[in-house]
């Protein structure tokens, strides 16, 4: 009879809770949900272009700067854990590969960015005298220490000390300071219109 007893207890308790699966850590994204590159270039091809263009002047050579860009993005996306934006990490990426670009081939100064196309209800004077101030600044920018430009690169396009510091790896102090040398530098070298 204690068998009996035991048997029903067993049936009027509840089963034993079947083991989880250990959660995927948070920092992790499921390659389900990566971004397509063709997304990723899309979304960023443009800031991708311009940090290619503030690190080589000749067109061909930035053609080639943001060819290899493209591909390091592509190779690093299953690297991307997202705990930073994907424009951070592209970013990131970008800035590293052009340093490897620019150990590899010691490039030459010289032309300006391709810019938008220009607004075309301004004024003929008014679109030179902007496109003027755009090449200076693209050329003072380029005359920077590369610790600067990084950071002034990235704060044009928008990014926030903090996005810049997690992009180059650096303290946000250390931004701070990189992008307060690099204005007076600008300023300087640009006049009162930087």
């Amino acid at each position: 009879m204690p068998a009996v007893l035991a048997l029903a207890n067993l049936a009027a308790s509840p089963p034993a809770p079947r083991p989880r699966p250990a959660p995927e850590p948070p920092s992790t994204v499921a390659s389900a949900d990566l971004p397509r590159i063709e997304d990723v270039l899309r979304e960023h091809g443009a800031m991708l272009s311009r940090i290619a263009g503030s690190y080589e002047s000749e067109p061909a050579r930035r053609d080639d700067l943001l060819q290899e860009i493209s591909l390091a993005v592509w190779k690093a996306l299953p690297a991307w854990r997202g705990d930073a934006s994907l424009r951070t990490f592209a970013a990131r990426v970008a800035h590293n590969r052009a340093l490897d670009h620019l150990t590899r081939e010691k490039r030459a100064q010289g032309e300006e960015l391709r810019d938008e196309h220009p607004d075309p209800g301004t004024s003929p004077v008014r679109h030179a005298e902007a496109h003027q101030q755009r090449s200076d600044l693209v050329a003072a920018v380029r005359r920077l220490p590369l610790g600067q430009r990084q950071v002034v690169v990235l704060a044009l396009e928008g990014f926030s000390q903090r996005e810049i510091a997690d992009s180059l790896g650096l303290e946000e102090n250390t931004v701070t300071q990189r992008l307060s040398r690099a204005r007076r530098q600008l300023n300087d070298w640009l006049g009162a219109r930087a």
